[in-house]
């Protein structure tokens, strides 16, 4: 007699993205499955040891709650679906108001695509990081610049730098931006050192031209936006979760909504908690890319057409994020895909 088959993850990969199926296909005619589908869920609690379940040949109804809203497969190779607007706080970005395509991948930590970050108010790591020297001593290096200290040792007078003249402001700022060790971790004394006297020569070009206060740190606020995310991940506000607003996906005609602490990860590391943006830019070649994105609910990368109605040009990945939010059907006999709010 056939039956049901559970497989328990313990949080590693759980790779679903690709739709051809041949060992589901030789579970069934070896009779140990009844139904040409499997499901997944993921439990979305990164402290628990059960990181989630695939039933193949069913459901498990413990798992979610409600029924499924299904969707078709639309590119054979990947379980590939059409997702409609994207929304933040309910407020349309338009960018998928005709489709966008969307590869569902358990494998995928994040969701790669979307740049939803400047609506959230995620910032890469490098910004963040010269906003809070900004945010901290701006003043005091402004009071210090224009006490008449000279410009080369304020940064050692509010005590963020160590006297050393030996290397340029530039030379260490390419330097921090190739440094791949800043992830999910605060910087050092050399960052912030770094970002001090960067910060002083913004003011000090600023003062030349007599601009008022006010106007100087807008521009050096402007200038720390605009600073290159080397790492690709952005990140907020661990406090401001509760401030943050929802996204939500339409697919199949349906809201699938995304709260903060759905779609923001929270980091342990070993100076703090730091929390990272489910959202991420991802590169993906032709012909599947490239993987567009939204810039402040609008701009994207498209490879040729009219943005957001041709399918072929767009793309996006909805990994754990949001699967671990949504109860997944892979249903290979009638090539959909069922969601329902999960469990968890």
């Amino acid at each position: 007699m056939s039956q049901d088959m559970v497989l328990h993850g313990d949080g590693s990969r759980l790779m679903v993205a690709h739709a051809h199926i041949p060992d589901q296909f030789s579970m069934m005619q070896q009779g140990h499955i009844n139904h040409k589908l499997f499901s997944l869920w993921l439990s979305g609690d990164l402290t628990s040891e059960l990181g989630g379940e695939i039933v193949f040949g069913g459901l498990d109804w413990r798992h979610f709650r409600g029924g499924h809203t299904y969707v078709p497969v639309t590119r054979s190779g990947y379980w590939e679906i059409v997702v409609g607007d994207i929304l933040v706080e309910s407020i349309s970005t338009g960018v998928c108001k005709f489709g966008c395509a969307a590869i569902l991948d358990s494998g995928t930590p994040l969701m790669a695509g979307p740049t939803i970050n400047s609506a959230i108010g995620a910032e890469g790591i490098v910004s963040m990081e010269c906003r809070n020297v900004v945010s901290k001593y701006g003043y005091a290096l402004w009071n210090t610049l224009i006490s008449g200290v000279r410009p080369e040792i304020v940064c050692v007078d509010v005590g963020l730098c160590l006297y050393n003249g030996s290397q340029k402001v530039s030379g260490r700022l390419k330097t921090l931006l190739e440094d791949e060790t800043m992830e999910g971790s605060a910087m050092g004394e050399s960052a912030v050192c770094t970002f001090c006297e960067m910060i002083v020569f913004w003011i000090q070009v600023q003062l030349k031209q007599q601009k008022t206060k006010d106007a100087v740190f807008q521009y050096v606020d402007q200038l720390c936006d605009d600073l290159p995310n080397p790492i690709g991940k952005s990140f907020v506000n661990c406090g401001s979760l509760e401030i943050l607003p929802d996204v939500t996906f339409t697919i199949g005609n349906k809201s699938f909504p995304l709260t903060p602490q759905q779609y923001i990860l929270k980091v342990e590391t070993s100076y703090s908690t730091v929390c990272v943006s489910g959202f991420v830019p991802l590169d993906v070649p032709p012909p599947r890319g490239p993987i567009w994105s939204i810039c402040k609910f609008g701009c994207g990368s498209y490879s040729g057409g009219i943005q957001g109605q041709a399918l072929n040009g767009w793309a996006t990945v909805l990994g754990d994020r949001f699967l671990s939010a949504y109860h997944t059907v892979f249903d290979f006999g009638n090539m959909r895909v069922g969601f329902a709010k999960s469990a968890n």
